[in-house]
């Protein structure tokens, strides 16, 4: 059995394409002589004995007048065996007088043949694609890197010894229909897939996709500003080839065991975090949230809710926020009471009332250096915030 299967629809694009080539009727019957396409649609579905004789020969069959007499659903023609690699993956059959069609055939054979290579090699590559794909969501989703998925890594040329970053893109969702959003993250996986980028893309959802970017640039460096650059580039390449709004989150770099998996964690982590704190922006990187993208493991957990005891004392007598503002306007100024006086427009001694007021109302002692950290965590951890 040939490894390429000739189908219906490649079979009438072929019909197509040779009729316009030459004035007859052309049948296109499958390794099993069957006519899955033809010029004259009654004939679909019927065995053609002509084919038979040119699969089992292995060689142009002439049929003649007499000749179809003596066959069971056979036109006078000829019949020309397609090879992809050697292999016979089925059979044209030009329909008319054999010695006048014979200088035709060769022509009309090998027509048939260049599609048929073409559409295989097309095959190959969405192939190829998809297993990338494939071995991308499974390099994501572990921190072990199998014996399995180094020989999966190692047929597809990917070297899972090159240091890579997880960038997670998210369309913004509601905005096309499914089918449309599909189209247009596969232009944008089409975009982001060139040979000099070297990148391994997976789309992961209809409204994520995931880009495992090469780590180090060309002296073997990890350069954060550089991949900030690269991205801001992206994002404008996008922005003119694709009518989706998305958003894109830069993770961190690890080396060793399970780096891949860690680094896509720390994106979607950084992706959560940023459009919560920042959601008029369109790009997050982890370098600007390493805090929060830290501590938002522990959201939901016995230790956040320690962490905020503090701060929720202080929320609940604090009705219209004024001592939160004040709090995190100190903190965003470095604890300087000038800067932060200055920030919020009061004088110093208004600032001075409201931190000792904090005081009283979280139990700690923000001259105390262990007290500030707990509060400036607690405000990180605040989803309020």
């Amino acid at each position: 059995m040939a490894s390429y299967h000739l189908n219906a629809k490649m079979a009438q694009d072929i019909v197509a394409r040779t009729m316009q080539i030459i004035d007859s009727n052309i049948n296109v019957m499958d390794a099993r002589g069957k006519i899955i396409g033809s010029g004259d649609q009654e004939r679909l579905g019927e065995l053609h004995e002509g084919a038979l004789l040119a699969l089992s020969q292995g060689r142009v069959v002439d049929i003649d007048d007499a000749v179809a007499r003596h066959l069971h659903g056979v036109r006078p023609g000829i019949n020309l065996p397609l090879r992809i690699d050697g292999e016979i993956v089925g059979v044209i059959g030009l329909t008319g007088n054999p010695s006048q069609l014979r200088q035709y055939g060769e022509l009309v054979c090998m027509t048939a043949e260049m599609m048929l290579e073409q559409a295989r090699l097309l095959h190959m590559l969405a192939q190829d694609s998809r297993l990338r794909e494939e071995l991308v969501l499974n390099l994501i989703r572990t921190d072990d890197l199998s014996p399995a998925l180094m020989e999966w890594a190692q047929r597809l040329g990917i070297d899972l010894n090159k240091p890579r970053v997880a960038a997670v893109i998210e369309v913004d969702s509601g905005q096309l229909g499914v089918d449309s959003a599909m189209a247009e993250l596969q232009q944008l996986q089409t975009l982001l897939t060139t040979p000099e980028r070297d990148n391994l893309i997976a789309i992961v959802s209809l409204t994520e996709m995931v880009v495992l970017k090469p780590a180090l640039n060309s002296h073997g460096r990890w350069d954060a500003e550089e991949h900030r650059r690269r991205v801001d580039t992206l994002m404008s390449r996008m922005a003119e080839s694709s009518r989706l709004r998305v958003r894109l989150a830069l993770g961190n770099y690890f080396s060793g065991p399970g780096s891949i998996a860690r680094s896509y964690r720390t994106a979607r982590t950084t992706m959560s975090v940023g459009k919560q704190r920042m959601p008029a922006q369109r790009c997050y990187y982890y370098q600007d949230l390493m805090l929060p993208v830290l501590l938002d493991s522990l959201r939901g957990g016995w230790q956040a809710n320690e962490l905020v005891r503090p701060l929720s004392k202080l929320k609940a007598m604090d009705g219209n926020g004024l001592l939160r503002r004040t709090l995190g306007a100190w903190f965003r100024n470095n604890v300087q009471p000038g800067a932060t006086a200055k920030a919020l427009f009061i004088h110093r001694n208004t600032l001075e009332y409201r931190l000792n007021r904090i005081s009283e109302l979280t139990g700690l002692d923000l001259g105390n250096f262990d007290d500030r950290l707990l509060l400036y965590v607690a405000l990180q951890l605040d989803e309020e915030e």
